[in-house]
Parts: structure tokens; sequence; C-alpha cells
């Protein structure tokens, strides 16, 4: 890479890390390209050598996000099994410390998607893979449904329970909860059969 691509790729570094910190801040709807440029330290200018819009802006925080998460296929511990109550478990787990780590962006992306049907789809889009990745894991289970809207809905329920419940009860009670939930639900036994006790929830949940 030479001196010029190295030099944009840290601009472009740059203005992401900044527009996370500004929606962090502000929220994506308030946030403003000058804010993000400002907050980089670069010219207003500058940020239309890198992205079209802050929509596009965004599009390509979610492809870095994606891309972060199919590195994580090779970590150990995946299993591709969904027979397994254990492969749900390590998947849960890696969903909920994904929207953990990266509300600012997840948050940000459901704001844009409100208020812009165009994004909206194209985000589907992006992540119609990571819907089949967890589909082709759903081989050998007695299914209540079509695999890939079983597949839909296991990445949602997270997603929506993560939004609702992060920093509300302790990460390994969410986790074991939605392992349990999630496991019942694509055909596993429920708990009781396999001789535990329902996990206890410790907060109060919004109505």
């Amino acid at each position: 890479m030479g001196i010029r691509q190295q030099q944009a790729a840290t601009t472009e570094a740059e203005l992401k890390a900044a527009a996370i910190r500004v929606f962090a801040r502000v929220g994506y709807l308030n946030a403003k390209i000058a804010e993000i440029t400002a907050e980089a330290g670069r010219a207003t200018g500058s940020f239309y050598k890198h992205f079209a819009s802050k929509e596009k802006l965004l599009e390509a925080l979610l492809a870095d996000l994606l891309a972060e998460g199919d590195a994580g296929v090779g970590l150990a511990g995946h299993s591709t099994d969904f027979r397994d109550r254990e492969a749900i478990r390590w998947h849960v787990a890696m969903y909920w410390n994904f929207h953990r780590e990266h509300g600012t962006i997840m948050t940000a992306l459901r704001q844009a998607a409100i208020v812009d049907a165009g994004f909206a789809q194209r985000s589907q889009e992006m992540l119609e893979p990571d819907v089949h990745h967890i589909a082709d894991h759903l081989d050998g289970l007695d299914l209540p449904g079509d695999r890939l809207v079983m597949a839909s809905l296991f990445t949602t329920t997270i997603a929506a329970f993560a939004e609702n419940m992060l920093g509300r009860i302790p990460d390994d009670e969410a986790i074991e909860t939605l392992t349990s939930f999630l496991h019942a639900g694509l055909g596993g036994p429920a708990p009781a059969q396999r001789g535990l006790k329902p996990a206890k929830t410790t907060a109060r949940v919004r109505s």
C-alpha cells in the first residue's frame, strides 16, 4: 500500500471512529457531518472523499461489523450443530457480547432504518448472509417453521433482548436465559426435562 492509500485508510478509520463517538453523544439522527469531521479533526470536505453520505458511512460501519463477525467463526468452541445446547450457547454469547461492544452502531442502524426505507432494505440485504449462516446450523432439528424464518427469529430475538436488557441483568443470566429459550424453540428439550430450573430474572422488564 502506497503512502496516499495509507493516509486515505487512516482518515477513513478516523472518520468512522469519530462518527461512533458522535452517534453515542447525540444519536445518529441528530448527528451532522460537520460534527463528525470536527470530532475527527478533519475538514468537512474530507468526508466526501470517503463517504457519499452519513448513511453510506453507517453502511461501511455495518460492513466492518459483519467482517468482524465472520472472523469469529474460526474461534475455538464454534460448532454448527444446534442439536447441541452448548453450540447454541456459544452463538448466543457471541451475539450478546457483539451487541454489548457495538451498541452505539446497532442503535444507529435501527434509527436509520426507521426513517429511511432504502437504508432499511440495504442493511437487511447486507445482513442476509448472516441469517443464512445460522440457517445452516439448523440441519437435523425438528423445526416449528421454515429454516430461514427460524434463523431470522434466532438473530432478531437476541437483538431485541439485548436492546431491552443489556446492562439491566448480568451477562451470564441473559445468555443462559436466551440459550434455554432458543434451544427449546428450535426443538430442544425444555429446561425441566433436563433437570434444570428456569433462570430467575433480577430486573423488571419494561412494558
